[in-house]
C-alpha cells in the first residue's frame, strides 16, 4: 500500500498517535508518564518537573526521552515525505533544543509569574506573562536567526516546517479541549454555533472585498487577485495554495502570497494579543474569536489565542475576575478549524467558476472529489480527538482523573509543537529576501486589506457573535 505523501496527513497520524498513547491512562497504562513539563522557576534546577510518579526518572532524562520520541516519529514521517533523513534529523535536533531553551527561558519567574505566584516564588515583581512568554522568546529567536544570521538557518532547513508542527499540535489540542468542554456543555454549544456562524460571515465578506480591492485599485490579474484574497481573508498559506491549485495559477503565485501571509502573521502575533489585553479584558471570548478571524496562519492564530488567553486571564485576575483556562483557546481554535474545514469547499467553488466561466477549456470538468482532496485532514483529527474526550468525560464519570492525566500528558507535546512552530515561523520570516524578490506591491495590498479592513471587520464579527458569551462560565 502506498502511504500518503503530504504533511497534512502525517500531522494527522502523528497527532493521533500521541493522543492514543495518552489514552493509555484509561487502562491504567501510563505510556507517556516519562514526559516532563516546564515550570515557572527562579532556579534552573526547578525548571522541569515530571507529569507522573510512575517512572521516577530525573527530569533531564525525561526531556531526553521526549526529544528521542519526537525525533523518531517525525523522522519516520519525513522519510515517507521524501525529506533527506540525515539532514532532517540534524535540523530537528537544532530546532528542538533551541526551541526548548526558549520555552524554559520564557518560564523564568520574573517573566512568567502571575501576581498570585510571586509570594510563593519569593519575588516582588514580574511581567506576569505566564509561561506562554516562551512562545514570544522562541519567535524573537527565530526572527533574529532568520534575518541576521541566515546561514545558520541552512543547517536546520529540512526541519523548518511550522505548518507541520502546528497541525499535529491542533490534533492533540482537540483532546485537551474536549475534557474542558465537558465541564460546561452550554458553553461548548455556544462556541461551536457562534464559531460556525462567524466564519460563514467572514467568508462572504472578506474574500469579495479583498478580491475587489486587488483588482480595482491595484490592477492585479485574476490569477494574482484570487490567491491574494484567499490568503488575506481566509486561512493564509493553506487557502492561498488551495486557491492557486483550483484556478490553475502558476506556482510562483501561491508561493509569494504564502510568504506574505507568514510575515504579516508574525506582526499580528506580536501586536493583536496585547491589543486584546488592553481593550477586551471584559470580553474575553470576543478577543479569542478575533484571533481566529484576524490572524491568518494556523500556527500564528492558535498561538495568538494561547497568548491572548494568558494575558487576559492575568489582567482579569488583577481586577478580581476569574476566567478559567480553556474556553478562550477553544474559541480561537474552533473558529480557525471551521475556517480550515471550508477551504476544500471554497476551492471547489472557485474551481467551478474558473473552469466554466473565467477560463473554460473544451471538455474540462470539476470532480466533487476535489472537496475531499482540498480538505485539510488534520481538521478531522481535531474534531475526532475532541469528540472522543468529550464523550468519555460525559459518559464515564468514574474515569475523570484518568482523562485529566491523559489531557495533561498530551498537552505537554502540544506545547512542544507550539513552541517549535513559533521558532520556525521566525526562521522563515526573512524580510530582506522577500523584499528583494519584488514582493513590495503585493505587500501593500496585503497591508491595506489586512489592517484597513480584515482586522476591524473580524473584530466586529467577533463582537456580534461572542459579546457576552463569557457570562456562561462566570456565573
Amino acid at each position: 500500500m502506498k502511504l500518503p505523501r503530504t504533511e497534512d496527513v502525517w500531522a494527522l497520524w502523528i497527532g493521533l498517535l500521541i493522543f492514543a498513547l495518552s489514552l493509555g491512562n484509561l487502562a491504567r497504562l501510563d505510556l507517556l508518564g516519562w514526559a516532563v513539563d516546564a515550570r515557572v522557576w527562579v532556579e534552573w534546577s526547578k525548571a522541569l518537573g515530571p507529569t507522573s510518579a510512575t517512572y521516577g526518572l530525573p527530569s533531564v532524562a525525561g526531556l531526553a526521552l521526549m526529544f528521542g520520541f519526537l525525533l523518531a516519529i517525525l523522522s519516520a514521517g519525513a522519510r515517507v515525505l521524501g525529506y533527506p533523513a540525515g539532514r532532517f534529523a540534524l535540523g530537528f535536533t537544532l530546532v528542538f533544543w533551541i526551541s526548548y531553551a526558549c520555552w524554559l527561558l520564557g518560564h523564568n519567574a520574573y517573566i512568567a509569574a502571575t501576581p498570585r505566584e510571586r509570594a510563593d516564588l519569593g519575588i516582588s515583581w514580574s511581567l506576569g506573562l505566564t509561561g506562554e512568554a516562551g512562545y514570544i522568546v522562541a519567535l524573537i529567536a527565530g526572527l533574529t536567526l532568520g534575518n541576521f544570521f541566515p546561514r545558520s538557518v541552512a543547517a536546520m532547513q529540512e526541519a523548518v516546517r511550522p505548518e507541520w508542527y502546528i497541525k499535529a499540535a491542533i490534533v492533540v489540542l482537540g483532546g485537551s479541549l474536549g475534557v474542558k468542554a465537558a465541564a460546561d456543555t452550554r458553553l461548548t454549544e455556544a462556541i461551536l454555533f457562534r464559531g460556525l456562524a462567524a466564519i460563514i460571515e467572514a467568508y462572504l465578506i472578506y474574500w469579495a472585498v479583498i478580491y475587489f480591492i486587488a483588482r480595482k485599485f491595484f490592477g492585479f490579474s485574476r490569477e494574482w487577485a484570487a490567491p491574494l484574497a484567499s490568503g488575506i481573508s481566509i486561512c493564509g498559506v493553506s487557502a492561498a495554495i488551495a486557491t492557486g491549485a483550483a484556478i490553475r495559477a502558476r506556482p510562483i503565485v501561491p508561493i509569494m502570497v504564502s510568504s506574505l501571509v507568514v510575515i504579516f502573521s508574525v506582526v499580528e502575533l506580536l501586536v493583536l494579543p496585547f491589543a486584546a489585553r488592553a481593550f477586551l479584558v471584559d470580553e474575553p471570548m470576543v478577543a479569542s474569536a478575533w484571533m481566529g478571524l484576524a490572524v491568518k496562519t494556523d500556527g500564528a492564530a492558535v498561538a495568538s489565542g494561547q497568548i491572548t488567553e494568558s494575558l487576559i486571564r492575568t489582567a482579569a485576575e488583577q481586577q478580581g475576575m476569574n476566567i478559567p483556562a480553556g474556553p478562550m483557546l477553544m474559541t480561537t481554535t474552533t473558529v480557525k478549524v471551521f475556517i480550515d474545514l471550508f477551504i476544500g469547499v471554497w476551492a471547489f467553488i472557485l474551481a467551478i467558476i474558473w473552469v466554466y466561466r473565467v477560463d473554460p477549456k473544451p471538455g474540462e470538468r470539476v470532480s466533487p472529489l476535489e472537496i475531499w482532496q482540498r480538505l485539510p485532514k488534520f481538521v478531522l483529527g481535531y474534531f475526532l480527538t475532541f469528540a472522543v474526550m468529550l464523550y468519555c468525560a460525559l459518559n464515564w464519570r468514574d474515569v475523570g482523573a484518568d482523562l485529566q492525566a491523559a489531557s495533561r500528558q498530551g498537552d505537554i507535546f502540544r506545547k512542544l509543537f507550539f513552541v517549535m512552530t513559533f521558532f520556525t515561523i521566525g526562521l522563515v520570516s526573512n524580510f530582506k529576501k522577500l523584499w528583494q524578490e519584488g514582493i513590495g506591491r503585493l505587500a501593500l495590498v496585503y497591508a491595506v486589506g489586512l489592517f484597513g479592513f480584515v482586522i476591524w471587520v473580524g473584530l466586529l464579527i467577533s463582537w456580534l457573535f461572542f459579546q457576552g458569551a463569557h457570562e456562561v462560565f462566570t456565573r
